[in-house]
Parts: structure tokens; C-alpha cells; sequence
């Protein structure tokens, strides 16, 4: 049977004691922890006076640059007749009519698409629809009453419902009705000329329509 060397025996005794002065030190550092106590702690100054100096900076911020607390984005609970202190209405901005009808395009795009592209065969698209761009009167009383049967838009044909966004169910306002379609004609590359609240309300008194339209219908509005 062999026997280790001297000199292996007398590293393995020394890596023991080693291993025995480790114990002994961690044995001290533990008794040498505080005794958990009850409450807590004050929050340090340097981080009182920290989130103090954000909350300062971010209130000078705010009031800088509020912008009177009027952004372009449109409210649906403004109403301009009941603006205080305007004694009458308030006429909106053209930049304050696209956002509005931007808002209320969210409802639309469901079917036609954010892109204003449709779906094939189903919902046209309003990005250089004919329907959008040439014709205001027929665009006007599709949105109001809607529109049912089939519709050729850019050579394609299309034969999904229409609801009518003027009638029970939406009830939109001569305003949104008018901000929702000056928005679909100045968007995707659209150019045409904003529709107005007043020609809404004119077409919606003359007609007075409780059913939806058929292209065949409004190809008469020329």
C-alpha cells in the first residue's frame, strides 16, 4: 500500500486548518449582526431632497408648457354653444375639425381600414374613392343614412352594409358628421375640399330619409 509524499500530507493538514480559520470568522461575523428591531426606517434625506427637486422640475415643465391646456386634440364632450363665457358658438379651428374627425374615423375604420383601404369585395375604400372625392352630396346622405346593395368604387365592386351614422343607433351630429368626412377627404393622399356642418344640416332637413340609400339612388345626386 502506498503512502502519500510528506510533503502532500502536510498541505492537506494546512488547507484543513484553513478551511477551520474560515468557519471560525464567518461564526464571529454572524454574532456581530445588529438584533432585527420593530418600526422602520426615516427615508434618507439625499432621497427626500431628490424626488422633491423632480417633483419642483417637472410642475415648472408642465406650466411652461400647458398650452393654456387647449390642444389640437378634439373632446367629444366639447360642445362649442355651451363654451363658457363665448356667448355663442365657438367656431373650431380647421386643424381642431381633422383631429375631431380623426378621433371619430376610429369607429369607421373597422370596416374600411386605418389605411382607408377597405376589404376586397366587402367594404370599398375611401383612399381615392370616387365617392369620397367628387360627389359631397352623395358622400353627405351615405354616411346620414347609410347604404345597402352593391357599389362600384375605383372599378371593383363592393357589397357590404353601410349603417346610417345620422339615425338611432349613432345619432352623430351635424358637426361629426361634417369633421369625419372633411377628415376622409384630406386623408391617404385625398385632396378635396372640407365639408361644412351647415351643408349637413341642409341635406339632412331636405331629405328626412328613414332608409338607407342604393348607388342606384344616389347616382341621381350629380
Amino acid at each position: 500500500m502506498s503512502q502519500q509524499p510528506p510533503e502532500n500530507k502536510q498541505s492537506m493538514e494546512q488547507a484543513g486548518a484553513s478551511d477551520e480559520s474560515i468557519q471560525k470568522v464567518h461564526s464571529i461575523l454572524l454574532r456581530e449582526k445588529p438584533e432585527p428591531s420593530e418600526g422602520y426606517k426615516p427615508m434618507p434625506l439625499f432621497l427626500l431632497g431628490f424626488i422633491s427637486t423632480m417633483i419642483f422640475i417637472c410642475s415648472i415643465y408642465l406650466v411652461h408648457y400647458r398650452g393654456g391646456f387647449d390642444p389640437l386634440v378634439y373632446d367629444e364632450r366639447f360642445d362649442p354653444a355651451k363654451a363658457a363665457g363665448a356667448g355663442g358658438p365657438v367656431e373650431l379651428t380647421p386643424e381642431q375639425i381633422v383631429a375631431m374627425g380623426k378621433k371619430l374615423y376610429n369607429t369607421c375604420a373597422t370596416c374600411h381600414q386605418p389605411n382607408g383601404q377597405g376589404l376586397p369585395g366587402v367594404y370599398p375604400p375611401l383612399a381615392g374613392s370616387e365617392w369620397v372625392l367628387e360627389n359631397d352630396q352623395r358622400l353627405i346622405r351615405v354616411l346620414l343614412d347609410g347604404l345597402n346593395g352593391p357599389i362600384e368604387v375605383k372599378g371593383n365592386t363592393y357589397n357590404g352594409a353601410m349603417p346610417a351614422f345620422g339615425a338611432a343607433g349613432y345619432k352623430w351630429n351635424d358637426e361629426k358628421i361634417a369633421a369625419v368626412l372633411t377628415y376622409i377627404r384630406q386623408e391617404w393622399g385625398n385632396a378635396a375640399e372640407p365639408i361644412t356642418a351647415a351643408h349637413v344640416k341642409e341635406i339632412r332637413e331636405v331629405d328626412n330619409r328613414t332608409k338607407p340609400w342604393t348607388a342606384e339612388e344616389l347616382a341621381a345626386f350629380e
